[in-house]
């Protein structure tokens, strides 16, 4: 393998549906776990006052505890 090389190519994106369909149990359920991490990153931000740091279409973006909050509140 070549110095500075990863071992592997990407060929582009995975869709949800093929995480969901994987015959690796580990992978297939790596979409929720990814899920919960991001709903507890959401909570502490809101416990703690702070924003989040994520993207949206594409674009970095902060999202304040605040605006956290009224999208919760949205989407109950």
């Amino acid at each position: 393998m070549e110095k500075n090389k990863p071992p592997h190519q990407s060929v582009g994106y995975t869709t949800v549906e093929q995480i969901l369909n994987s015959p690796d149990p580990d992978i297939a359920g790596s979409y929720y776990a990814m899920q919960r991490a991001g709903q507890a990153a959401i909570d502490l931000a809101i416990q703690t006052n702070t924003a989040i740091v994520t993207t949206v279409d594409g674009k970095i973006v902060r999202i304040p505890a605040a605006e956290l909050i009224k999208q919760r509140q949205l989407k109950a």
